[in-house]
């Protein structure tokens, strides 16, 4: 059968332009936190939000979108004054927001396009996405840029596109939610946002003298000593669906103790580890990371302030060899995956915050590691500009920062048969997306836990 060819279509720019506060703010310097700063969080990280065409509510009053947006955003950016301004670089390389009121860059934008030329089921990787969302030069970089980029485009069948570029290190992901929510209610009407954006960075800063009390090995410095880190080249990308039968079928495969009591985000991510690292065929002793990103709110006593938008996450590491990965049942990843969540609490995030202050704000570990994130209860589909929930709200594509093939987003999504379940778009090499497709589909069919050491065996005989 022909493979139906790339959509493609045209969309006419206007010249970005400088959004600002509507009103005067004030001219200050805000540090940003340890957490914050580090260097995994220093780039530019897109998302995108499809809705289709309905009638605004009768907060917007203006039909349409691009105007109604670019006011509200004008507005949300009086309380929200860190995103108008502009990062500048301290002493031992400490990021500090000058709260300029420059304001964000904002694309309008119309594309010769309807919503349903994307097809019936919306999800990364889109077509086009250069286009809807333009990186305007000279605006990704990290010090001295806009923090925020916008485009909002106009679709032929009335329905539009709203695309943000962020600058990691100033949120992240409730933290955007709730900044775009912001944006949504003032769209809609309001005065001000429902939740009052708190700065309070210094919370999570290192303490004085640093105490780093944990063994992080996220941070370990690894040298490629075998050309483990995946070429830029012949890269495949492609998205996975997991339903409830998909994720029922993984739990087969976990050990009986955890069969219930795991959660499938730690099911989905062992059983992603396992075939991605069979997928890849790397030396057996070859030490393998996956690394969880966990949301640590919670964690803290008392917890963090409601309306806290800094990143306040961390990135545990389960890491394992190769050749255990592959032989093992999946059962020996699970713990693993579990083990490293649950080593997440407070004084974790203190360890954190203390060895960005002592190792010059270091990347986490790239060589032969893996990022996961679960996005599913971020928000990003419920945020409403005045015409509804977005039809897809998420991640724009399904890799993070410069390096492709390194991380994936879980997303929530419905399938056409109206079933709920988890898009996982990975970018992988085109001869190893083959033999993860492979290693994927044995998982989903093959026998339970009881059996699947036999199985894997094989697996680890052709690496």
């Amino acid at each position: 059968m022909a493979q139906t060819p790339p959509l493609q279509f045209t969309v006419h720019r206007r010249e970005p332009e400088l959004v600002r506060p509507a009103k005067p703010t004030p001219h200050e310097f805000k540090l940003l936190s340890d957490i914050d700063d580090q260097e995994g969080l220093r780039f530019h990280i897109p998302v995108i939000q499809f809705y289709k065409q309905r009638q605004p509510s009768k907060g917007t009053g203006n039909k349409d979108p691009v105007a109604v947006i670019r006011q509200a955003l004008a507005e949300a950016l009086v309380p929200y004054y860190p995103f108008a301004g502009r990062l500048r670089e301290a002493a031992n390389r400490k990021l500090v927001v000058d709260c300029t009121g420059e304001g964000v860059l904002f694309i309008e934008a119309e594309a010769e396009v309807r919503l349903s030329d994307f097809g019936e089921l919306l999800q990364p990787p889109f077509p086009g996405l250069d286009e809807l969302l333009f990186d305007v030069p000279g605006s990704n970089a990290v010090l001295h840029s806009p923090l925020l980029l916008i485009q909002v485009t106009r679709l032929q069948c009335g329905g539009f596109i709203f695309a943000l570029r962020l600058h990691h290190c100033m949120s992240d992901a409730p933290g955007l939610v709730q900044f775009m929510s912001a944006v949504g209610e003032i769209a809609r009407g309001a005065t001000a946002p429902s939740v009052a954006p708190v700065w309070e960075r210094h919370v999570l800063n290192a303490r004085t003298p640093p105490r780093v009390t944990y063994t992080h090995r996220e941070y370990e410095e690894v040298v490629d000593t075998k050309g483990t880190i995946i070429p830029l080249d012949d890269m495949a990308h492609r998205s996975f669906f997991f339903g409830r039968g998909e994720m029922q079928a993984l739990r087969r495969h976990a050990p009986p103790h955890l069969r219930d009591s795991c959660s499938g985000f730690e099911i989905l991510t062992a059983c992603l580890w396992k075939c991605r690292t069979a997928a890849l065929r790397p030396d057996p002793e070859e030490e393998m990371r996956i690394i969880c990103i966990v949301n640590a709110r919670s964690k803290f006593e008392p917890p963090l302030p409601r309306g806290y938008y800094g990143n306040a996450f961390a990135f545990p590491a389960a890491v394992a060899a190769a050749g255990d990965l592959c032989r093992e049942p999946l059962g020996f990843a699970l713990d693993l995956v579990r083990k490293a969540k649950s080593d997440v609490t407070e004084e974790y995030m203190r360890s954190v915050a203390d060895t960005m202050a002592v190792t010059g704000r270091r990347h986490f570990t790239v060589v032969r590691s893996y990022l996961v994130s679960d996005v599913t209860r971020a928000g990003f589909d419920a945020v409403d500009f005045g015409w509804g929930k977005a039809a897809y709200g998420g991640p724009a594509k399904g890799g993070v920062g410069a390096i492709p093939g390194v991380a994936s987003f879980y997303i929530p999504f419905t399938n056409k048969e109206g079933e709920k379940g988890i898009v996982l778009p990975i970018c992988l090499p085109a001869e190893a997306m083959e033999r993860f497709v492979s290693e994927l589909e044995t998982m989903l069919k093959g026998p339970p836990a009881a059996d699947a050491a036999t199985k894997s065996t094989f697996v680890l005989s052709a690496l």
